[in-house]
């Protein structure tokens, strides 16, 4: 259909910055072979072009079409408030030279591109849609731009291509609580702190719309604002009312952008085939160009070496879950097992009744070795009649007998020529162990995004599909239900668990062949193969073993936890004047500020107090109050988290706790400790060190703890090049009376424990970037004597004041730092400002430091189990910086000096220390002796 645009036609608008951004962080940074431009988001770009392309065929196909991009950053709204959009984060400097080629790829599809100084996209956007509307044609708007959606209603509709979803009026107020006609005034209310749209201070989108709903519309508001009931809001609209009509003005979309083309200049045009291939060729597509050329029916040209590998055209071979089979039998399982030996490796994943590995019992299986084709083996799913939701205790038709399958499975899962790719691999690899299964060699595509993506986004595969394939997995919910109703998967139907279960084996291949090639290009593959891939069976193993806990002395230090908590709670009252709930912070709240009127009180949003540890802390220098009730509540975490918790988690087949480590959660390296946490058990208090007594050696048996002396300071002498740390550590002085006398001009013979502790707490808060505000309150002193303390030890030691500057200078030009062992880890708010700048520099200038000193324990947990063997003993916690083992009696000293020298000289060959490290062992029947 030709001719003047009208009725009958549909315009599709794509939101040309929606496409670059999502396609930037779509794909690991990609480079031209040739130049070595970056072209990582321009692959991206063309390939979701390509996909539109394809998908618009048919009786629904667009007759007008233009991708609209911004042009510049200021725009009319900048010259109307000046702080507009001041917040937003410098463009990657990677993305700058890609954004003009991805207005060349447009024009090389042959889809029109448009742009028009001072004006943002969404303004161009709006106006066409108001045009095509206006001509009694329809308009589809490509975007989940959130500030679009007041465009919505009659013949326009947005279109979230991520999620292929609709956003209709509906849809509109699903998000904002009122209809498109009302969004501006909601979001003159609320603002937006990404576009820096200052709105009305404490409102909300929810509350916003609640108001609107009530009045109206935004002027009926402001004008009967001294109608409004609650105080507070009342007197926020009342004194901000000029501040909301400005943000009004700054989230309208101009409807009137001056244009120099008309909507006939955007009718669907077929591309140029030379042209398009041409440019295709030109960046060096090779895939997307041998699927483009195909498509026209011309010969794809010829690319010497392809800028991005294949393995992101994964993406382009469709999810279909019809290619998706079950394996019922031995035979159709062994066909998969030769076509896995052909391949040489294969992508695996074990589906299981729930998610503790130690009492969860394995329900089948997904095997894939290409995209796109997986199978499901299952091995004990129920069988379903009628309305049986649950499922009976009979074994559903089709299945492999589980001995049969495992006899089947076995060699190929240990053979070494056979690569077992997973998602999460230490999981799969204590499931098989459960079944006496050795899985190795592994490779894990979890931890191939952490080791290129620390710091910039979660690692599950779920979000790894979404971001890197365009893909949202089938989710899991649905099929296990959730609360009473909730089901093990074993009670799934199998239509439902085949689908569910080989796509999971399918997204994983497919990541790994994305990813796997990244590792190099990103310098990251020494990181991947040294400290993050031979961790998963020595954490797997140490999972498995757990470590014993006495439920006896659990059970009598909660008893004596609620005695003295009790006891607590009596000087409690005495000292309130009356009874409360002492667990309740509003009630405590109210107390401290309202009826004994101490300073300092702060109400939130909910209208309560605030009156966590940070002001009770600062309120205990004025009453006794505050300090009890930080006493209270320390016991009553102690006795909740720790001696009544721990008591559930004993498994009762072992007698032991099993804890499970993430190695893909803190950016920095360092290993976080679940289910249950035992990483956090406090050491500073005598109650807290109690509970390392419930945590035992067997019959026959020792605990061994060996600790790391004071890491994160060597390490910090040796990155900073401080020579009085270096010569201290070398001479076996204690470093924080060193640094007292340094600071304080104390000689070391006439130390006194306090000023050894304030320069104890200065030597480890500079590590973490403490303020003068910070050490002040952990030393109870004026702010601005422990300021002064901080300056003194600038000047006492130069070296670090420069190694933080120099840090947070590498941080802001590349985007990350780095530790001694070439782990990165991504800084992506290094830029910000605000509070936040102040946070990410902190965590950049720690991050070398505690990083080094991760990959050090690390290499050395790695090393460990070699180290022992010939030892009866077995490594079964690792706490920050300490390894806990397990040994019979006898061979504790044995066990001391081979574990002492493998964690002393853990950083070399790869590292060499200007400063040594030493480790302290300790040994008892229990955790607490041997700490």
């Amino acid at each position: 259909m030709s001719g003047t645009f009208g009725k009958g036609h549909h315009l599709h608008l794509i939101d040309g910055s929606a496409f670059i951004f999502r396609a930037y962080h779509a794909l690991p940074p990609l480079t031209r072979k040739s130049d070595g431009l970056p072209i990582g988001a321009v692959a991206g770009f063309c390939n979701m072009l390509q996909r539109y392309v394809e998908g618009n065929h048919g009786p629904d196909a667009p007759t007008h079409v233009a991708v609209i991009f911004d042009k510049g950053s200021h725009t009319f709204r900048n010259d109307m408030y000046d702080l507009y959009k001041a917040n937003r984060e410098a463009m990657p400097e990677d993305l700058r030279p890609q954004i003009p080629l991805t207005r060349d790829a447009t024009e090389a599809f042959n889809i029109a591109c448009k742009e028009k100084e001072g004006y943002e996209a969404d303004d161009i956007i709006a106006t066409l849609a108001v045009q095509a509307r206006a001509a009694g044609g329809r308009c589809t708007i490509i975007s989940s731009d959130k500030d679009l959606m007041q465009l919505v209603g009659d013949g326009v509709e947005m279109l979230d291509a991520m999620k292929n979803k609709t956003i209709d009026r509906e849809g509109v107020f699903e998000k904002f609580g009122v209809y498109p006609e009302r969004v501006v005034d909601v979001q003159a209310l609320a603002g937006d702190s990404v576009d820096n749209v200052p709105g009305a201070p404490g409102i909300g989108i929810k509350t916003a719309a609640l108001l609107i709903n009530e009045y109206g519309d935004l002027d009926a508001l402001l004008d009967r604002a001294e109608e409004i009931k609650q105080p507070k809001r009342r007197q926020t609209l009342i004194d901000n009312a000029d501040q909301i009509r400005l943000s009004r003005k700054l989230v309208q979309l101009d409807e009137d952008t001056p244009l120099d083309f008309t909507l006939d200049d955007l009718e669907v045009r077929d591309p140029d085939p030379d042209k398009l291939l041409g440019f295709l060729a030109e960046m060096e597509f090779r895939t997307l160009s041998k699927r483009v050329a195909e498509i026209l029916g011309k010969e794809a040209p010829v690319i010497e070496a392809p800028a991005v590998p294949d393995a992101p055209a994964m993406a382009d071979i469709p999810f279909e879950t019809a290619e998706y089979v079950q394996v019922s039998d031995a035979a159709a399982l062994q066909a998969w097992i030769d076509q896995i030996y052909e391949f040489g490796y294969v992508a695996v994943d074990t589906e299981t009744t729930g998610l503790d590995e130690m009492v969860a019992e394995l329900v089948g299986i997904s095997l894939c070795v290409e995209p796109g084709k997986a199978c499901y083996v299952p091995l004990i799913h129920k069988a379903h009649s009628g309305d049986d939701l649950f499922g009976s205790d009979d074994l559903a038709e089709g299945q492999i007998a589980t001995e049969e399958a495992l006899r089947l499975l076995t060699p190929m899962l240990e053979d070494p020529a056979i690569m077992k790719i997973g998602q999460n691999m230490k999981y799969d690899s204590k499931i098989f162990a459960q079944v006496g299964i050795k899985v190795a060699p592994i490779d894990d595509t979890m931890l191939m995004s952490y080791v290129m993506h620390a710091g910039l986004h979660g690692h599950g595969m779920d979000a790894l599909s979404e971001r890197y394939l365009g893909h949202t997995p089938i989710p899991i919910k649905p099929l296990l239900g959730s609360g009473k109703s909730a089901i093990t998967f074993d009670k799934v139907p199998l239509e439902q668990a085949v689908p569910y279960a080989a796509e999971d084996a399918d997204i994983t291949l497919r990541l790994w062949q994305l990813f796997k090639p990244q590792l190099h290009r990103v310098q990251v593959t020494r990181v991947y193969e040294t400290l993050e891939r031979p961790l998963v069976p020595v954490l797997a193993a140490m999972e498995r073993s757990g470590i014993k806990v006495d439920r006896d002395t659990l059970s009598r230090m909660s008893k004596a936890f609620a005695q003295k908590m009790a006891g607590l709670e009596d000087e409690i009252y005495e000292l309130a004047g009356r009874k409360f709930n002492v667990g309740s912070p509003k009630q405590l709240g109210e107390i401290l500020f309202d009826e004994m009127g101490l300073e300092g009180g702060k109400k939130g949003k909910t209208g309560a107090y605030a009156t966590g540890a940070d002001v009770l802390e600062d309120l205990a220098t004025e009453h006794d109050l505050p300090g009890r009730i930080l006493d209270w509540r320390q016991l009553s975490k102690l006795k909740s988290t720790y001696t009544d918790a721990l008591q559930d988690h004993i498994n009762k087949d072992t007698g032991r706790v099993h804890t499970s480590y993430s190695i893909a959660g803190a950016s920095t390296g360092r290993l976080a400790s679940t289910d249950p946490n035992l990483q956090n058990i406090p050491i500073r208090s005598e109650e807290g060190r109690r509970i390392r007594e419930a945590f035992v050696a067997e019959e026959g048996k020792v605990l061994v703890a060996l600790d790391y002396s004071q890491i994160e300071l060597r390490i910090l002498a040796h990155i900073a090049d401080i020579p009085q740390l270096k010569q201290a550590f070398k001479d076996g002085i204690d470093i924080h009376a060193l640094t007292a006398s340094e600071m304080f001009g104390v000689p070391l013979d006439e130390m006194t424990p306090d000023i050894r502790r304030q320069a104890k707490a200065i030597n480890f808060g500079v590590i973490y970037g403490i303020s003068g505000f910070g050490l002040a309150r952990n030393l109870r002193i004026p702010r601005a004597e422990a300021q002064g303390f901080i300056d003194r030890y600038f000047e006492r030691f130069p070296g670090i004041r420069t190694y933080m500057d120099d840090t947070k200078a590498f941080a802001k030009e590349h985007g990350y730092v780095q530790t001694l062992f070439g782990r990165k880890i991504n800084t992506p708010e290094i830029a910000a400002k605000g509070p936040r700048a102040g946070f990410a520099q902190r965590a950049a200038i720690n991050a070398p430091i505690q990083g080094t000193a991760a990959d050090v324990i690390r290499r050395a947990m790695i090393r460990m189990p070699d180290a022992i063997k010939d030892i009866p003993a077995t490594m079964l916690l690792q706490v920050h910086d300490e390894l806990l083992f397990e040994v019979e009696k006898g061979s504790e000293d044995a066990l001391i000096n081979a574990a002492r020298d493998v964690m002393e000289n853990a950083s070399e060959p790869v590292v060499k220390l200007d400063v040594k490290l030493t480790v302290d062992a300790g040994k008892g029947a229990n955790w607490a002796e041997a700490h």
